[in-house]
């Protein structure tokens, strides 16, 4: 075997030896052949370094799951201590280890308060995957198997596999895999997407209620024997940081208890912290039937996920119905549970849900409407540790960028040309920081932003 060394490569010299094995996630392989991949060799707190040397401001915390920063010790030598005494046993066959347990009563603890149990996944994908496993198992012990119809959002993102693609509302990625049955999708809460389309006229609490009735709708048309679940992000992260109305959720709320729905709040991104509190659930107060968790549990360090389920759902499952025949290999792996452990109480000991929402999150909301006067940014949206930036052909009169212009994408490549990561989600430009960044974190952000503004407006002009 040859062993190629990395040492004093660049980039295109990595790639050109060794990562052009390398099948990557949601990439077109043929853009890699064009222009080697970024490598990323080491990272600190907020920053990144790649192997050019480069200093890059991570507003992205990875992929919105390195809560905590990067080089927190405390986890690192969490994870250390647990591979040295068992790097690895499974959960099935009436057998726990101490990680294992020790993280779902320390969920139970920081859970709504409905909610003690946790079934353990490797991630996100897993976790809807599961979702949907124990929304059909829990009807189907209650007698009712025919209530198997789940309804999720369009621009909703749920994961990649099969069935969490599906759980998704990205059309792109249904047309490559398709679609699984029972799965249906009504309306996302983008004001102002809505408000382009009519030219700038829409109420946005008006729009909340009108957009809450599409899932009514919808439930009446399918008939409510039929269906079984609302599943949803607090705040649509993927789909482009959708903050949506104040009227939505109460009014989502109301629906799901009036036809006995389950509601299935996913807290793969906004949980931990994000909102500044634990899960978006406590922001919205949506008291959810099962919560889907991942990234942030861990803050990234190794891959873990899982699904907080609602106490009545667990007596049922306790009570009417033996084995429940689901699981994977890696289901409350000891180490990754160690890890998460380690993360949470790191994030309990450095008071970080306060720290969010008093400090940090209040700068950085103000300072993203800062950047909202720049004549390329139509909308600024955000709650806590997210935002939005809405790049826009002409915000006096509501009027996008026709989809072959790829202003977003011209944006987000002029952020990596100066030391800035932010995400491009058609032309949204979304941003969501590790929740140690400071002010004067926020401060470099914003010059750097509106520098790549400034680029970007010249490049398409």
């Amino acid at each position: 075997m040859n062993q190629t060394s990395t040492a004093n490569m660049s980039s295109t010299e990595m790639w050109q030896s060794m990562d052009g094995h390398h099948l990557h996630p949601f990439t077109n392989p043929n853009d890699l052949l064009q222009k080697p991949p970024r490598i990323i060799e080491s990272a600190r707190g907020v920053y990144l370094t790649d192997s050019e040397g480069n200093e890059l401001l991570d507003m992205m915390a990875g992929l919105w799951c390195v809560n905590m920063g990067y080089g927190q010790q405390d986890i690192i030598d969490a994870a250390t201590a647990q591979i040295n005494q068992l790097p690895y046993y499974n959960a099935f066959f009436k057998t726990s280890t101490p990680p294992a347990a020790e993280l779902s009563a320390l969920l139970a603890e920081i859970s709504p308060a409905h909610m003690h149990h946790a079934f353990f996944t490797s991630s996100g994908s897993e976790a809807n995957d599961t979702v949907l496993r124990l929304v059909w198992r829990y009807w189907d012990l209650l007698g009712k198997p025919e209530k198997r119809v789940v309804i999720s959002r369009k621009n909703a993102y749920h994961g990649s596999t099969i069935a969490a693609s599906s759980l998704g509302g990205m059309a792109d990625m249904h047309a490559q895999g398709g679609i699984i049955p029972d799965i249906v999708h009504v309306d996302e809460p983008n004001w102002f997407a809505r408000r382009c389309e009519l030219g700038g006229d829409l109420d946005r609490e008006e729009f909340g209620r009108q957009v809450a009735q599409s899932l009514a709708d919808k439930i009446e048309e399918l008939g409510v024997d039929k269906v079984a679940a609302f599943i949803a992000e607090p705040i649509q992260g993927a789909g482009g940081v959708i903050v949506p109305p104040d009227s939505y959720w109460p009014e989502v709320k109301k629906i799901c208890r009036h036809y006995g729905i389950l509601l299935v709040a996913d807290e793969v991104i906004c949980g931990f912290g994000r909102t500044g509190e634990w899960f978006g659930t406590n922001y919205y107060d949506l008291k959810p039937d099962l919560m889907p968790i991942a990234k942030g549990l861990s803050s990234g360090y190794l891959p873990i996920g899982g699904v907080i389920v609602a106490d009545h759902i667990m007596e049922v499952l306790i009570s009417q119905g033996g084995e429940f025949n689901h699981g994977y290999t890696y289901s409350g792996h000891p180490v990754c549970a160690a890890v998460a452990i380690a993360n949470l109480k790191l994030m309990i000991r450095e008071n970080i849900l306060q720290t969010v929402r008093e400090s940090t999150a209040p700068y950085l909301q103000s300072r993203l409407r800062e950047l909202g006067e720049h004549p390329l940014v139509g909308e600024v949206r955000g709650v806590g540790m997210f935002g939005a930036l809405e790049l826009v052909k002409d915000k006096d009169n509501y009027i996008k960028f026709h989809k072959d212009t790829g202003a977003g994408i011209i944006c987000r490549e002029f952020c990596f040309e100066n030391n800035l990561v932010m995400r491009a989600v058609g032309d949204s430009m979304i941003i969501s920081p590790p929740l140690i960044l400071q002010q004067a974190d926020i401060d470099v952000f914003v010059e750097r932003a509106w520098k790549c503004l400034d680029l970007t407006q010249k490049a398409i002009a």
